[in-house]
């Protein structure tokens, strides 16, 4: 098939002009329209997405036509589903296969801007081509999103991310920048930097922050050490990605509580930027999923069928404006739902009430029970836990057994503490856990995304194999 692109996409990379200050839109028209009508809109740009897809890309071509699909032929939203899914293990293996972008790159090598990408901490690290005009698109679509949030030229936005491969920081930075807001990207990471942060919130006083939960509420306790209340620091909007902490009401309330500013959740994939696309508004009733800019469907983990309102299923996300490296339901892994109830804010796309909540390779099966690591942070939080803790699972003979250690909180016993985590994990996870109340401060902080939870059973199978040879031996 011949790609011949409609004048309306892709759309103008500026993002539109910005509204009037009063206004709670960015652009009314398409963030209030009737959900028929957009599920056209969306249709409309997906036609032509795929379109560019085939034609620019032998990656995509090949998969599709392998699958026998025409995306010619694609008339519905619900024809999406006869194109196969994508997972990162398959941009992975194309890329090393045809450095560095891979066959899905679509547009020119000298047409790239920047280059982002992953760690590679689990892998072989992915790279992120990005053209010119996506990244302008990034920028308006970016700002969009956190006008929504609450966020004004009249702010000024306290970046608190790490600048260089992880594509977070610089997503906020181009939209701050797009919406017209004063950015200072102070960054992250460096040792010490903690302390100077506070010192520079506490001169400052910016009205808004970005970083991860686990970073916010570090730089709390570290500006308490220094005499400081965060609160004083005046900061209105706290929006956060990289981690479910924002989307997980006891650690959200956490943060209302320690900054006195609205906390918003925000974030999709960094393969999927704009990763603001599932963000929340400043009603924070849950993400909008920002539609006209990147389509979602939620499938469920193992059969890949639609689900419906209410029920968990994995995020699998298809670009609706990419001309580099576009995305074409690539499967999240993470774990949500969605309602299609009206929101306060009179935006009309659909939610996810609860955030991302975990990823489906992250359940932990416990003595039966499905157990997600938010819904073991909501537990623990909602127990008085403002600290830090940490939780293993082990197995001991036959058993699966929870373990916490949780810092010692001020003004409670660590008898009072213990007891209250106890009943929190019993009352929301059905499960009985050992509780250890340390020395406040002793538990490792981070600057960037937490890992407080770990699965340790394989490790206590092993060891217990171990223990039963060395008797053998011995007898």
């Amino acid at each position: 098939m011949t790609f011949t692109p409609s004048a309306e996409w892709p759309p103008p990379p500026d993002g539109g002009s910005a509204p009037r200050v009063d206004s709670p839109y960015w652009n009314p028209a398409v963030e209030t329209m009737d959900p028929a009508d957009r599920a056209l809109v969306v249709l409309d740009k997906l036609k032509a997405q795929l379109g560019y897809c085939y034609e620019k890309s032998p990656f995509y071509r090949e998969r599709w036509d392998a699958a026998g699909v025409d995306p010619g032929k694609i008339s519905s939203l619900d024809d999406l589903r006869r194109i196969p899914v994508l997972r990162k293990q398959e941009l992975r293996t194309e890329q090393a296969a045809h450095p560095p972008f891979g066959r899905y790159l679509c547009v020119p090598r000298h047409e790239v801007l920047r280059v982002h990408g992953t760690s590679g901490t689990t892998g072989r690290p992915t790279a992120f081509g990005v053209s010119r005009d996506d990244w302008n698109r990034i920028a308006g679509a970016h700002a969009r999103i956190m006008w929504a949030a609450g966020i004004r030229p009249s702010d000024t936005i306290f970046l608190g991310s790490f600048f260089g491969l992880y594509w977070g920081g610089w997503g906020a930075l181009i939209g701050g920048e797009r919406l017209g807001a004063t950015c200072f990207p102070f960054g992250a990471g460096v040792p010490g930097q903690t302390q100077q942060a506070v010192e520079w919130l506490a001169q400052m006083q910016p009205t808004a922050f970005y970083g991860t939960p686990s970073y916010a509420l570090r730089i709390a306790e570290v500006a308490r050490e220094a005499g400081h209340d965060p609160v004083d620091f005046g900061i209105r909007v706290l929006f956060f990605s990289g981690e479910p902490g924002a989307g997980i009401p006891a650690t959200k309330s956490l943060i209302e509580r320690t900054f006195g500013g609205a906390c918003i959740d925000m974030g999709s994939m960094a393969e999927m930027s704009p990763w603001m696309t599932n963000a929340e508004c400043d009603e924070r009733r849950g993400m909008h999923l920002w539609d006209d800019i990147v389509y979602t469907e939620l499938l469920d983990s193992i059969t890949e069928e639609p689900v419906g309102p209410g029920e968990v299923g994995v995020p699998v996300y298809t670009h609706l404006e990419r001309q580099s490296q576009p995305m074409v339901r690539l499967w999240s892994g993470d774990l949500s739902r969605y309602t299609d109830e009206a929101c306060p804010c009179g935006r009309t796309y659909r939610r996810l009430p609860d955030g991302l909540f975990g990823r489906a390779d992250d359940m932990l099966v416990v003595r039966g029970e499905n157990v997600y690591p938010a819904a073991i942070e909501e537990a623990i939080r909602a127990a008085g836990c403002d600290g830090e803790f940490r939780v293993e699972v082990v197995r001991d003979h036959a058993l699966d057994e929870l373990t916490i250690r949780a810092e010692a909180m001020p003004g409670l016993s660590d008898h009072d503490l213990r007891e209250a985590v106890l009943g929190q994990i019993k009352k929301k996870l059905g499960l009985r856990a050992t509780v250890e109340i340390v020395r406040a401060g002793s538990l490792e902080r981070t600057e960037f995304k937490a890992r407080r939870i770990s699965d340790r059973r394989e490790l206590s199978r092993e060891l217990e194999t171990l223990q039963q040879d060395s008797k053998g031996t011995s007898a």
